[in-house]
C-alpha cells in the first residue's frame, strides 16, 4: 500500500508539471500581450508536445501576430495620414496669412484655397469609406446589379479622361451578366481599376476592360490591361494596401487608397481581385465576382 501510494504520489506530481508549465507559459504571455508586447511568441517553448494545449499555444502565437500587424498597419496608416494632411494644411495656413498680410491679392489665393479644401476633403471622405469597409460598418445590400451594364458606364467615363491623353479604351461584354450587391461601391471598386488604368497609360495606347465569365465557379471575371510602366513583382501584393505608390509612379497623383478600397468591396462581395505584370507590358487586374445563374 505504501509503495503504491508513493507511485501515485509521484505520478500525481508529474502529471501535474506537465500541465503546470504550458498553462504557467500561457498565462505569462498573456500578461506580456495584455502589457503590449505583442511580439511574445510561446509555441517553441511548448516543446514536442501534440496535444490541446500545444494547440491552445499556437492558437495565441497566431493571435498574436494578427494583433501585431494590425496595431503596426495601424501605425503606419496614422502615419500616412498625417504626411498626407500636412502639405495641405500647410498651404492653407500660408495662403491665409499671405491674404492677411495682402488682402489685395485675395482673389488670386483662393482658387489656391478651394484647391487644398477638396483634396482634404476627398482624402477624409476616402478614409472614411476605407474605415467602415474594414470595420464591417458598411452594409453590403442584395440590389440586382447588371455587371455589363455598370462597367460600359464606366468604360464611357473612362473614355472622356482618356481622350485627353489620345488613348482608346477597348471593351468586350458579354449580353447580360447578373450579380447582387451594393451598386454603389461595386461602380466605385471598378471605377478606380479603370481610372488607374487610364492615369497610368502612356499617350497614344489603349486600355482594355474584357468581362467573361466562369460557369465551372459561377463567376464574373473582370479584367482591366493596361500599357504603362506595371509594377516590380515584389509589390503585387503591396498595391492593395493604403497609400501605396510603385516607385515606378510615384509622381503620379491620387492618396493611393483606390486599390485599398477596390479590395475591400470585392472581398466584401465574395470576390477576390489579383494584379499581375502582363507579358505584353503594364499592368493586369483581374476581378472575380459570383454571378447569379437566370
Amino acid at each position: 500500500m505504501l509503495a503504491g501510494s508513493a507511485v501515485s504520489l509521484i505520478f500525481a506530481w508529474l502529471l501535474a508539471w506537465y500541465f503546470f508549465r504550458p498553462i504557467q507559459l500561457l498565462r505569462k504571455a498573456f500578461v506580456a500581450a495584455a502589457d503590449g508586447k505583442l511580439e511574445t511568441r510561446i509555441a517553441l517553448s511548448m516543446g514536442n508536445r501534440n496535444d490541446e494545449l500545444s494547440d491552445l499555444g499556437q492558437d495565441f502565437d497566431n493571435m498574436a501576430e494578427r494583433l501585431q500587424n494590425l496595431m503596426e498597419s495601424q501605425r503606419r496608416l496614422l502615419h500616412d495620414v498625417s504626411h498626407e494632411v500636412r502639405s495641405p494644411l500647410a498651404r492653407l495656413q500660408a495662403a491665409t496669412d499671405l491674404m492677411q498680410q495682402q488682402p489685395e491679392r485675395a482673389i488670386e489665393f483662393i482658387p489656391r484655397l478651394q484647391r487644398d479644401a477638396g483634396r482634404i476633403d476627398t482624402l477624409v471622405g476616402e478614409l472614411l469609406t476605407l474605415a467602415r469597409l474594414d470595420s464591417g460598418m458598411t452594409k453590403i445590400a442584395n440590389e440586382t446589379v447588371g455587371l455589363c451594364e455598370l462597367v460600359d458606364q464606366i468604360a464611357n467615363d473612362a473614355s472622356l479622361e482618356a481622350d485627353a491623353k489620345h488613348c482608346h479604351v477597348d471593351v468586350s461584354l458579354p449580353e447580360s451578366i447578373i450579380i447582387t450587391g451594393n451598386h454603389e461601391l461595386l461602380y466605385r471598386a471598378i471605377e478606380n481599376v479603370v481610372r488607374n488604368a487610364v492615369l497610368h497609360s502612356p499617350e497614344s495606347s489603349r486600355v482594355g476592360i474584357a468581362v467573361t465569365q466562369d460557369f465551372s465557379a459561377q463567376h464574373a471575371i473582370i479584367t482591366i490591361t493596361d500599357c504603362g510602366s506595371g509594377v516590380t513583382p515584389s509589390q503585387l501584393e503591396s498595391i492593395f494596401q493604403p497609400f501605396f505608390r510603385s516607385a515606378t509612379n510615384s509622381e503620379k497623383s491620387g492618396y493611393g487608397l483606390g486599390l485599398a478600397i477596390t479590395q475591400r468591396v470585392v472581398k466584401a462581395h465574395g470576390g477576390n481581385i489579383v494584379a499581375k505584370n502582363s507579358a505584353a507590358g503594364g499592368l493586369e487586374m483581374t476581378i472575380s465576382l459570383p454571378f447569379i445563374v437566370v
